[in-house]
């Protein structure tokens, strides 16, 4: 089996060969790590990486009996007016993109609404479940009906994720009404979203302690649905995208990566700023892990 180290050479070698503007990466392959960087660890934006965090949100709520993947937008937000068929809507198409509602929102887009949830639900779904459409809106509306149950969501993982895992006060972007914004926006070092790398990679484990269920981290890089898209693009399941090879990542702009590779018991942790070829981050990562 390759070892941390190895893989370690095998992608920095890729990475500077090929000129790409990687920050910092972290590899871990049983319980040997290896890590280096190109400037300091300072903690980035995840762009959608940060979906990969309102997933474990979502499962520790599901595992508590707080919501299920069934919750619907009308139980969970009964006081915002709904589209036509959006009564039907779920925690589980809204965390798999499937909500059918066309409304693809960004973080980095303005909020010209009174309230960014409410304008997306007041819109009519084409079948909740059929279409595909990425957005950071969905994830949003998705923590909404965490936030709902559970008060502030950032504030109530601190004890039940972050806490755990040795994350200090993380920052979030929120909203105009001051709900993290969820999809993205999430800020945490390359050393620090490695944590949560090795949490997907253990399913749910932080060493002794379960944190979330292992079949809630199954599920989210199980039954992979198409999206319409090309590759890499292709396969989506909760928060996760389908490869390279034989890994599944979570993948945000720029090239923040988490590539899980549970054959080799191994993930590769990525922060970055590559603007033309940040995909080219992620596979150089499976590669590295080849045997």
């Amino acid at each position: 089996m390759t070892s941390a180290h190895t893989a370690l050479d095998r992608f920095v070698s890729g990475v500077d060969s090929e000129r790409l503007g990687a920050y910092g990466v972290h590899v871990l392959i049983g319980d040997e790590a290896a890590q280096h960087r190109w400037r300091s660890d300072d903690r980035e934006n995840l762009y959608s990486v940060s979906k990969g965090v309102c997933a474990l949100a979502a499962g520790i709520a599901v595992d508590a009996g707080v919501l299920t993947l069934d919750t619907t937008v009308a139980d969970a937000l009964p006081g915002i007016e709904l589209g036509a068929g959006v009564l039907e809507v779920t925690l589980e198409h809204l965390l798999t993109m499937r909500s059918g509602i066309d409304f693809a929102w960004f973080g980095a887009d303005p909020v010209p609404w009174p309230d960014l949830a409410g304008e997306m639900l007041r819109r009519p779904t084409s079948g909740p479940g059929r279409a595909f459409q990425y957005s950071d809106a969905s994830v949003y509306v998705a923590m909404r009906m965490l936030g709902a149950a559970v008060g502030d969501v950032r504030d109530w993982l601190v004890p039940r994720l972050f806490e755990p895992l040795g994350i200090h006060n993380p920052q979030w972007h929120r909203c105009p009404l001051g709900h993290i914004v969820g999809g993205s926006g999430l800020y945490l070092t390359t050393e620090e979203l490695a944590r949560v790398g090795r949490l997907l990679r253990d399913r749910g484990r932080w060493g002794d302690v379960p944190l979330v269920s292992g079949e809630w981290i199954d599920r989210m890089h199980a039954g992979w649905r198409e999206t319409g898209g090309g590759a890499p693009f292709e396969r989506y399941g909760i928060a996760a995208w389908d490869g390279p090879g034989d890994a599944w990542r979570l993948d945000g702009l720029y090239g923040q990566y988490v590539v899980v590779d549970q054959s080799r018991n191994a993930v590769v942790t990525i922060t970055a700023h590559e603007e033309s070829r940040d995909h080219r981050l992620a596979e150089l990562a499976a590669e590295a892990l080849g045997d």
